[in-house]
Order: C-alpha cells, then structure tokens, then sequence
C-alpha cells in the first residue's frame, strides 16, 4: 500500500494495509509466520531478511531489506514512507 493511505499501526489488521506491502510481500511474511501486522513490531529488519532468504534458498533482492526496514519502522513508530527511502540507511548499515 501506498505510505499516505496507510492506518495508523494499531489500527492495521492486514499486511496489505502496511507501506510498501502487496501481495508478494505479504506472502513472505506469511512464509516467515507473520500474519498480522502486529506480529512485525520490534523486529529486526535484517534478521527478518535472512530468515527470508534461509526459508526461500535463495538470496532476495535488497530492496526486500528496504520493505522490511520500512514496514518494521512503521509498526514501531507510525513513520509511513517509502521503501526506497531506506535505501542509504541499508547500505550503510548492512552488506546484504
């Protein structure tokens, strides 16, 4: 979805309705046991990432990383942006 039609957090009930998550996204958090979108606060984007990769047997692509980083700082902080505003902060952070 895009960040500007977003619920506030807590009134989020599907991952659908989180930024940057369609139906592919969805998915992989499915795969990895997250159904709800509380299930992503205070969860470490990269760590989230590697399971990801660990359950797929394959390395995703890192912009994967920026939905993560993206979608974990809104559960946390209600800060709805865009995945590849994370891009930099990815990049400074962690070899991917």
């Amino acid at each position: 979805m895009h960040p500007s039609r977003c619920p506030p957090p807590d009134a989020a009930t599907d991952l659908l309705q989180l930024p940057n998550v369609g139906p592919r996204a969805a998915a992989d958090f499915r795969l990895r046991g997250l159904n709800h979108p509380a299930d992503l606060r205070g969860r470490d984007p990269h760590r989230l990432y590697l399971q990801l990769c660990d359950a797929t047997g394959e390395r995703q692509d890192p912009c994967v990383l920026d939905v993560l980083m993206s979608v974990c700082r809104y559960m946390d902080s209600g800060e709805a942006r865009n995945w590849w505003s994370f891009t930099a902060e990815r990049k400074r952070k962690w070899t991917v």
